[in-house]
């Protein structure tokens, strides 16, 4: 090559992120990605009803699988996730600050709190159940015992302005507790999110427990939201107009868990409260004494 020949850049074809493989979307689409200042950053699939379709078949198929863990185990693959992202920073800082319009310092604290989220909950997967669960007391000669257990597949949708650090929190509680996620990532920034993907696929946690689309809420949402498969949502991100309500009211068709939007600081300490939203508590009753050795549970 010439020493004047000018290096063309190879622009990255970001994909979704659906049961562990990167397809364009079902569609066809793509929509523009801009900066605060309007510079163009690259075209994200503009995913559709069948892309959303997909993800759920795939998260489904993943949740027997992934319930079925061990919680350490669940927590070792969270904390490998972490080690992917430590060393892909440098990547993840640019991709904040063009999303956020943060300066490279300030991305960088983003991207070392949502690492250090990821560390959190891979902390908490066998120890949520000794906070939430344990022995109950009865009057008569029965063990009473209550064990939390995940929902199912619930389907996110994550914060419009925290392009990362927000997305990360509303994922991590989901996973780490044994549910599966179907994410719609931030439709101005969905970037860090579809970059998250690569990372998740490098990682040991199994395709299809967390499927990413790009593209519009209120297109993908009510969709989602009134899916029979589906058994929770999170409406983190639905703070356009009515669209909290309007998939809330689509949820009720079959019983669905609903965690509403909320005013929240992400740089916060979380709780176990985007844990325990996505449980189901099973109670065990089981004799003692001369009764015999059968159980039953409800």
């Amino acid at each position: 090559m010439s020493e004047s020949a000018t290096r063309l850049s190879v622009f990255k074809t970001y994909k979704l992120y659906v049961g562990g493989k990167f397809p364009r979307s079902e569609s066809g689409r793509v929509y523009e990605v801009t900066d605060l200042k309007g510079k163009w950053l690259a075209n994200a699939p503009l995913s559709s009803r069948k892309d959303a379709r997909d993800a759920v078949v795939a998260a489904r198929k993943a949740f027997g699988g992934w319930a079925g863990a061990t919680a350490y185990n669940r927590g070792q693959i969270l904390y490998r996730v972490a080690e992917m992202l430590e060393g892909r920073r440098d990547q993840f800082v640019r991709e904040v600050a063009d999303a956020e319009g943060l300066s490279k310092s300030k991305a960088a604290v983003v991207v070392d709190a949502a690492i250090d989220r990821w560390v959190w909950y891979a902390g908490w997967t066998d120890k949520i159940a000794q906070v939430v669960g344990g022995a109950n007391p009865v009057a008569g000669p029965y063990f009473n015992l209550s064990t939390p257990e995940p929902t199912g597949v619930v389907t996110v949708v994550a914060p419009q302005d925290s392009s990362f650090l927000g997305l990360v929190s509303v994922i991590a509680p989901v996973i780490a507790t044994g549910n599966t996620a179907v994410v719609i990532a931030s439709e101005r920034s969905p970037l860090p999110a579809l970059s998250l993907g690569e990372v998740l696929a490098t990682s040991d946690l199994p395709g299809g427990v967390v499927n990413i689309l790009s593209g519009k809420a209120a297109e993908m949402g009510p969709h989602l939201a009134a899916h029979q498969d589906v058994n929770a949502i999170d409406l983190t991100g639905a703070t356009e107009g009515d669209l909290a309500r309007d998939l809330e009211i689509a949820a009720a068709d079959n019983l669905k868990r609903v965690l509403r939007p909320r005013t929240e600081d992400f740089a916060e300490s979380p709780g176990t409260d985007r844990m325990t939203a996505f449980l189901e508590t099973k109670t065990v009753w089981h004799p003692t004494g001369s009764l015999g050795a059968s159980g039953s549970s409800y």
